[in-house]
């Protein structure tokens, strides 16, 4: 594979700093999901990495229907784009039970579901369902040891299933979990972490089948633990982060193969001495909650963060006299979920040239809904 294979030949079309997709990068990605996941049928992958109706088309294409999303206006966008399913992976409430009803009203060829683990959120949906005339399918959002959402297996989520089922307006639609506290580097560790936290839940369905309750499916995994997730014959998959993948996770989990399909383009804005470069990559740009790399770059790699700042950032390098003011880096972000959300528009690569912009629509907090 060449390794140059991020280069732009028409680098100064794109001002930076800019978002890069590579579709045919973005396609392979797809493909190896999909080998991972035995298929298409147990893949629901999570769309909050890109929030691309263009990437939805890209997976819809190879077979892949269900998603998954964390807000209403990812969900309009992904229901626009052609998906016949979409679990809203957050429990709606105030102004979004009545905005995600009003999606079940807009795209009746999409299977709109959501996650509970309160009750009330599942009195506040059922009175919303019955006085709107539809019945939504509601998941159980399980707790498995992130402590973040969702409810740890026991009586009172029991008694939450039952209040699920006997709800007007709504009827059971199994079971969700995330488990992404687990991301260790050792994936005979991250799979024993795995079976561990998936151990009480898998016992709490069981209960549940057993009492003549339905679980029509049950959802799990991130992006580190799908690959264990996937050998299971029951769950169903939803990583995210495998359509572009990032620094991070190619640091965290070197036994997961894909390929960074998504950079930043930044260029030398100043050089404030012999060993220091400063580019137009600040915190409004690159995602900033970690500690750095925030960005590895890929012409650059001795590269070392000493300063960063809304609009900066300053690295230092033993190479500063090989770049001139105004010339290219591009970079991988160690966490590409949020940096994409910072990006207006993505700058489309093929063949090494521009050619087009996609909106990142689903950055949005309201679409049309």
């Amino acid at each position: 594979m060449k390794t140059d294979w991020f280069l732009l030949s028409n680098a100064d079309d794109v001002p930076s700093p800019s978002l890069l997709v590579y579709p045919d990068r973005i396609e392979e990605n797809i493909r190896r999901m999909i080998a991972i996941a035995g298929g298409t049928a147990r893949l629901r992958p999570h769309m909050k990495t890109h929030k691309l109706p263009e990437v939805i088309q890209l997976q819809l294409q190879q077979g892949v229907t269900k998603f998954k999303c964390a807000t209403i206006a990812e969900c309009e966008m992904t229901a626009a784009a052609g998906a016949t399913e979409v679990l809203l992976a957050y429990p709606p409430v105030g102004p979004n039970v009545k905005r995600l009803l009003q999606l079940v009203r807009l795209f009746p060829k999409t299977k709109f579901m959501c996650v509970v683990d309160d009750s009330f959120v599942v009195r506040a949906l059922s009175e919303a369902t019955s006085a709107a005339g539809v019945t939504l399918e509601v998941l159980l959002d399980m707790d498995c040891g992130m402590h973040r959402t969702g409810i740890e297996p026991g009586p009172k989520a029991l008694e939450l299933y039952r209040l699920i089922s006997s709800s007007p307006g709504l009827k059971p639609g199994g079971l969700h979990a995330y488990d992404g506290h687990i991301h260790d580097a050792d994936l005979a560790v991250r799979t024993k972490r795995v079976e561990e936290a998936y151990a009480p839940i898998k016992k709490f369905r069981d209960e549940l089948l057993a009492a003549s309750r339905p679980v029509p499916r049950y959802i799990a995994s991130g992006t580190p633990t799908f690959p264990v997730h996937a050998k299971r014959g029951d769950v169903e998959c939803s990583p995210g982060t495998c359509v572009f993948w990032d620094a991070g996770y190619g640091t965290k989990c070197p036994d997961m193969d894909f390929l960074p399909a998504a950079l930043v383009l930044t260029r030398v804005i100043s050089k404030p001495g012999t060993n220091r470069l400063t580019l137009d990559l600040g915190h409004k740009a690159i995602a900033a909650e970690n500690p750095h790399p925030r960005v590895v770059f890929l012409n650059l790699s001795d590269a070392k963060a000493v300063m960063h700042s809304e609009e900066h950032l300053v690295v230092e390098t033993a190479r500063v006299g090989e770049f001139a003011v105004g010339d290219c880096l591009y970079g991988v972000p160690w966490h590409i979920c949020p940096t994409v959300a910072l990006h207006s528009q993505a700058v489309v690569v093929r063949h090494g040239h521009a050619e087009e912009r996609w909106r990142v629509l689903g950055r949005e907090r309201v679409i049309t809904v």
